[in-house]
């Protein structure tokens, strides 16, 4: 489906923008420069009859994103999470995207279920509700299991999602080639590479069995942790386009005024939904990486309880310190550390200035630290940090672009409920645990255990390898040489040595 063609579905894009009157709003909530927003009308003002009308009763930028389809729609998503960026007003207009979205037909839903499940419905159920939510991709029912009488969320993709979600993305792939070609200095940000990974994520949130999985690995991961809870999966009534979870009772987080009726502190909520994301992210490299307001809910326990699990993302351990290494030094505001982390984990080009880039760095972080969260400039922030990047030529580091953007989704959630909420003060404790049983002695100790470990399982092939070292020797030389082993023999001597110890200190 790629190709040229899609060049008719970016000037319907923009034409869509212009003729919702959503490109004016838009412009102005991003504080774009005037100069842009001039340019824009101009360019976009004749070609505006291309555009799609959408649904007349919708706000005019929900109005142009539903009528673009769903990938446009989780940009949404995303943005309604950040009023520090887009402003109160849009940012409440796009919370309608999370799950609020036209829903389809519960008979449409029900010849789904029937033919993912190869049963009758109400062979299945005893009750089968009409949507309670509907969102970009899929819509959930409410349904009681007749043989068991629980209570049961299923969740049934639209039909025809898969072709029009790709349609989309092909049309993004053409603009990221084309930022390329006309940008140089944007091809730092790998725009190709970020679409990959961006269709990567969605198309395993199209295959609900995938869903699934991560849904029960992440319970299995979490149930040990107070506070927090992640729905079972009933795999005996899931499909590839079917989805069944317990029903978890609660309050949505988007519903701040039912969450302060509730009783829920809203200043410990917001801070609690940071540490719970960064604790689990850290701890386990496996974290939800779409936790927006509408795939949260507050039990009357007390308990955050996480939905829909079609985006999850990992990171490895390396990585996880690399990250945690960085964060820690800008809450400490020790920015020689951050800059040389970034420089050994390869972020940064090695002809660069390190202590260039620890006064850049200087100059983002001091701004944000001791300040109330409703006077920093989200937008502005970001534009600064962006002009820090180019100029010290880093690229996208694509492994880290989920991490990265759910922290900014998880602020704004923190901050809708505690405006004032300081993200860097919230995450300072669960970093510093991390840093403590991860980056300390015990954890050399540990880790240099887990290494000899494995190479002590090279044991049992080290004669062979010895004399195989040796034989290789002897040919090369008419004169059979001193017994001299390659280095890398003696190491996997020593690990072996160092292993058996190892296992032996574990078992005393």
């Amino acid at each position: 489906m790629r190709g040229p063609h899609n060049l008719w579905r970016l000037i319907r894009t923009g034409a869509t923008f212009e003729r919702t009157g959503a490109m004016r709003l838009a412009l102005e909530a991003m504080d774009a420069p005037r100069p842009l927003r001039i340019a824009a009308r101009v360019l976009g003002l004749p070609f505006s009859w291309l555009g799609h009308k959408g649904d007349p009763t919708l706000p005019p930028i929900s109005r142009a994103l539903t009528a673009l389809g769903p990938a446009y729609i989780k940009f949404g998503q995303i943005m309604s999470t950040r009023p520090d960026v887009v402003g109160d007003a849009l940012a409440d207009e796009l919370k309608k995207l999370q799950d609020d979205l036209p829903a389809f037909s519960t008979r449409i839903a029900r010849e789904t279920v029937e033919r993912e499940l190869g049963r009758p419905v109400d062979e299945i159920f005893s009750d089968f509700s009409d949507p309670i939510a509907a969102a970009s991709l899929a819509q959930v029912h409410r349904a009681t299991v007749r043989a068991t009488g629980r209570d049961v969320a299923v969740k049934v993709l639209r039909p025809g999602i898969e072709r029009a979600f790709l349609r989309d993305v092909d049309a993004f792939y053409l603009a990221a080639r084309v930022i390329q070609t006309l940008a140089p200095k944007a091809r730092r940000l790998r725009p190709v590479d970020v679409i990959d990974h961006f269709q990567s994520v969605v198309l395993g949130e199209l295959d609900l069995r995938m869903e699934a999985s991560a849904a029960d690995e992440f319970r299995a991961n979490t149930e040990k942790d107070q506070g927090f809870t992640v729905p079972e999966v009933i795999w005996e009534l899931s499909q590839r386009r079917v989805m069944t979870l317990s029903w978890a009772e609660g309050t949505k987080f988007g519903d701040v005024p039912a969450l302060a009726a509730q009783g829920a502190d809203l200043d410990e909520l917001s801070l609690r939904v940071i540490q719970v994301f960064l604790k689990v992210a850290l701890r386990d490299g496996f974290f939800h990486g779409d936790m927006h307001q509408g795939n949260l809910k507050l039990a009357p326990n007390g308990d955050i309880v996480a939905l829909d699990f079609g985006i999850m993302g990992r990171i490895d351990a390396y990585t996880r310190r690399v990250y945690a290494e960085i964060l820690i030094g800008f809450l400490r505001k020790d920015y020689r550390r951050v800059a040389e982390v970034h420089f050994e984990a390869g972020y940064v080009p090695a002809d660069r200035d390190v202590e260039a880039f620890a006064q850049a760095l200087r100059s983002v972080g001091e701004p944000i630290f001791g300040q109330d969260a409703r006077r920093i400039s989200m937008a502005r922030l970001l534009a600064h940090l962006f002009d820090v990047t180019e100029r010290f030529g880093m690229e996208t580091r694509t492994e880290l672009i989920l991490l990265q953007r759910t922290m900014v989704v998880v602020e704004g959630v923190a901050r809708s409920l505690n405006p004032a909420m300081n993200m860097w003060e919230a995450a300072k404790p669960v970093v510093e645990d991390y840093i403590r049983d991860n980056l300390g002695p015990h954890a050399v100790l540990r880790d240099l255990s887990h290494t000899a470990r494995i190479l002590a399982r090279f044991g049992p092939l080290l004669p062979g390898m010895a004399e195989a070292a040796l034989r290789d020797a002897n040919n090369r030389k008419h004169t059979p040489p001193e017994p001299s082993l390659p280095w890398w023999v003696w190491l996997l001597t020593g690990a072996g040595l160092a292993g058996g110890l190892a296992t032996l200190a574990s078992l005393l």
